[in-house]
């Protein structure tokens, strides 16, 4: 055991040579990872009631969602009490560097979040589509998709932001800066997802069915619901190795499109972090965009 202080914050710190990952990654390196993005994922964290994904012998060994804040956290951790369908949960919040640190040295991989704030859980910030391949599909024909889904909602007037799931699906964001409500959200999302299923239903989906989604891309819209979360923009994933959910450009979809050989598409921390250094936060629309949902 060992502690690790930030600003006035003493985070205690174990088993840092254990590998969390099969290449060989270990949480001393997811925690250095978390500690390095700390100024560009604490925007999509703070004031955001977190789940955490836990792993504690690995991303290839069992997992566990905590939604309930442990109870051995440290004094400073900030919490949120949100209700949900089975009562209330003491969700943590992850605010600041040590908070980060904190839930990392727990092997949680893995930081998902509700599309709404805690002060306003009903009220969501963003709109939201899982576009999912089936078997068989790749993430390039997801970008096909994709980019016709943004040519479709700039025709409404709004603008989405893509991001990488860290595997072989793409997360579109519609950020929203006037109220809406999840049921305006939900429906929002099921229309469109149905109307592109009516466009192409040899190609796409919009059935929470798991039957039936071979060769196909499911366009999940039922994220939009207060009481799901989303993987955070920033978050590793817990896969072979340690790749992120990585926000792109639409002109990388583009170039990604057109020489599909010479880009990959896939994100580890090592890639994110030179990113970020050269890019900045190429999700920070999401938080300063503002854009209201048709009526």
């Amino acid at each position: 055991m060992s502690t690790l202080t930030i600003g006035r914050q003493k985070v205690p710190l174990s088993n840092l040579d254990k590998p969390l990952y099969p290449s060989g990654f270990t949480k001393a390196e997811v925690i250095d990872y978390y500690l390095r993005v700390a100024p560009t994922i604490l925007p999509y964290l703070q004031d955001r009631a977190a789940t955490l994904k836990r792993y504690p012998n690995g991303s290839d060994h069992p997992f566990f969602f905590e939604k309930n804040c442990p109870v051995h956290r440290p004094s400073w951790a900030k919490t949120a009490a949100i209700h949900g369908r089975t009562g209330t949960v003491n969700h943590c919040v992850i605010h600041n560097a040590a908070s980060l640190a904190w839930v990392a040295n727990l092997a949680a991989l893995e930081l998902h979040v509700p599309l709404a704030k805690t002060r306003s859980p009903g009220k969501p910030t963003v709109v939201v589509f899982d576009l999912d391949p089936g078997e068989g599909v790749t993430i390039f024909d997801c970008f096909r998709l994709a980019i016709r889904m943004r040519d479709t909602l700039f025709h409404i007037n709004l603008q989405c932001c893509p991001k990488t799931s860290g595997g072989k699906g793409v997360h579109l964001y519609i950020p929203l800066s006037t109220a809406a409500t999840f049921d305006q959200t939900k429906h929002f999302a099921q229309q469109l997802a149905l109307a592109f299923e009516r466009d192409n239903p040899a190609k796409v989906t919009a059935n929470m069915s798991r039957s039936g989604r071979r060769g196909k891309i499911f366009i999940d819209w039922s994220q939009n619901d207060q009481h799901k979360t989303t993987v955070c923009a920033y978050s590793l994933r817990a896969k072979e190795q340690p790749t992120v959910s990585t926000p792109i450009t639409w002109e990388e979809v583009e170039a990604a499109l057109a020489s599909p050989r010479k880009h990959r598409m896939l994100f580890t921390a090592a890639d994110v972090l030179q990113r970020i250094e050269g890019l900045g936060d190429l999700f920070s629309p999401v938080l300063t965009l503002r854009q209201k949902l048709p009526t």
